[in-house]
């Protein structure tokens, strides 16, 4: 099973994708957490990394692609996984497919968590994790990054038949009771 969760900062992708990890028993791929230990690590990656999320920009499509491409190519995935923070754009989208047809496998369902801005906001901010791009200033340049580059990617699915809506408002077990039922 390969499945990409979707939907804007704050959204519940990362606990979410945990969960159906370990439901399905696939591995969850996030580019955010590589990218986070990359930064902890102070790697030269993790140095780049951090000044673009600094800005509250997305990191260059070319370098999230060949990350994840370079990462798939382990065989843990064969059975697949789920992906959590990528495609973010409609070119990454159009090289994920790429990486998927060199394969000679499809997609089997893309989640779009849907949740109100105004509950995003607050999410972002009482999450705790202390990212230097938390601040209501910086959530709201990342929404509307979210919204201009990221959004289009969910009609590049939609042409697939591969997207599947979730209401992502309630507690995190209601929320993965739909993605459960949403999943069959």
């Amino acid at each position: 099973m390969r499945i990409i969760i979707f939907g804007p900062p704050g959204a519940g992708k990362g606990t979410q994708a945990n969960l159906i990890s370990e439901e399905y028993d696939i591995p969850h791929l996030s580019t955010g957490e590589i990218f986070r230990s990359a930064i902890k690590n102070e790697t030269p990656l993790g140095k780049e990394v951090k000044a673009i999320l600094d800005a509250g920009d997305l990191v260059p499509d070319e370098k999230v692609v060949d990350l994840v491409e370079e990462e798939l190519k382990d065989e843990k995935y064969d059975d697949g996984y789920i992906l959590d923070g990528f495609p973010r754009t409609v070119p990454q989208a159009k090289a994920y497919d790429a990486i998927l047809d060199k394969k000679g496998k499809t997609l089997n369902a893309f989640l779009q968590l849907e949740v109100p801005q105004h509950e995003l906001v607050d999410r972002i901010l009482t999450r705790g994790e202390g990212r230097s791009d938390d601040s209501p200033e910086k959530i709201k340049n990342r929404l509307a990054v979210y919204r201009e580059e990221t959004a289009p990617v969910l009609n590049h699915y939609k042409k697939q038949d591969v997207v599947k809506t979730i209401d992502g408002v309630g507690s995190i077990k209601e929320i993965f009771d739909r993605i459960k039922e949403t999943l069959g």
